[in-house]
């Protein structure tokens, strides 16, 4: 049986895991920190293609699927985004649903998607958008996963709180995972963390963070 996240809600809205105590996402403005990390951290809307494929290590409240189909459909792309996602401990649909709601500009598609959290669905499909949700721990199903990803979003809880996210290891099985020019973004810029992806094949630069974050990660893997 899959143990469900186990969280609080600090500073008004925010939800906090008390398993890892780490916010699940910023304290300033989640929604802007996801695009910033995640979607211009990994070049996007601008690389968007039909059949494009999204990886994501940590759920969460799934407010980077939110933004990321936001960002698909205002840009115009045809066809279908791919989107899969990684996560141990999933959030209850109440919770999930209620930190969505903190981000009004989301508002359409968080009430598109809520009836679908609200049945337990691990598999979305609409005309634009086939997602998956892989319960438990990445570390064991990661590797056995049938796809490759064109950009990934790492976002686990910090690596100091919850290293298992950030082993090499699994950082290895993510770069096998990956296309040829396929990207990484993540908000941290941890050194090992770093290292782990340059092991894993990828090319990794160090650049301006969100917020009170000086800096984060960007990662392309080699296309040889």
């Amino acid at each position: 049986m899959t143990d469900a996240a186990k969280l609080e809600w600090r500073a008004g809205e925010v939800p906090v895991s008390t398993r890892f105590d780490d916010p699940y996402y910023s304290l300033e403005n989640g929604l802007a920190e996801t695009r910033h990390v995640f979607l211009a951290g990994n070049d996007l809307p601008a690389r968007f293609r039909d059949g494009f494929q999204v990886a994501e290590l940590g759920f969460g409240t799934g407010l980077n699927l939110l933004a990321c189909l936001q960002a698909w459909r205002q840009a115009g792309v045809g066809g279908v985004l791919r989107f899969t996602s990684f996560e141990a401990f999933p959030m209850a649909a109440p919770d999930m649903i209620r930190a969505q709601a903190q981000f009004p500009e989301l508002a359409d598609i968080a009430a598109e998607m809520a009836p679908h959290w609200e049945t337990g669905a691990q598999a979305v499909s609409l005309p634009d958008l086939e997602f998956r949700l892989i319960v438990g721990d990445a570390r064991d199903t990661l590797p056995g996963w049938d796809g490759r990803a064109d950009a990934w979003f790492l976002d686990g809880f910090s690596p100091a709180k919850n290293p298992e996210l950030w082993e090499e290891g699994l950082l290895t099985a993510m770069g096998q995972h990956t296309a040829p020019g396929g990207t990484a973004a993540t908000y941290t810029a941890a050194g090992f963390v770093r290292r782990g992806l340059e092991a894993a094949g990828f090319a990794v630069e160090r650049v301006p963070g969100y917020g009170r974050k000086r800096h984060m990660t960007r990662a392309t893997k080699g296309t040889a």
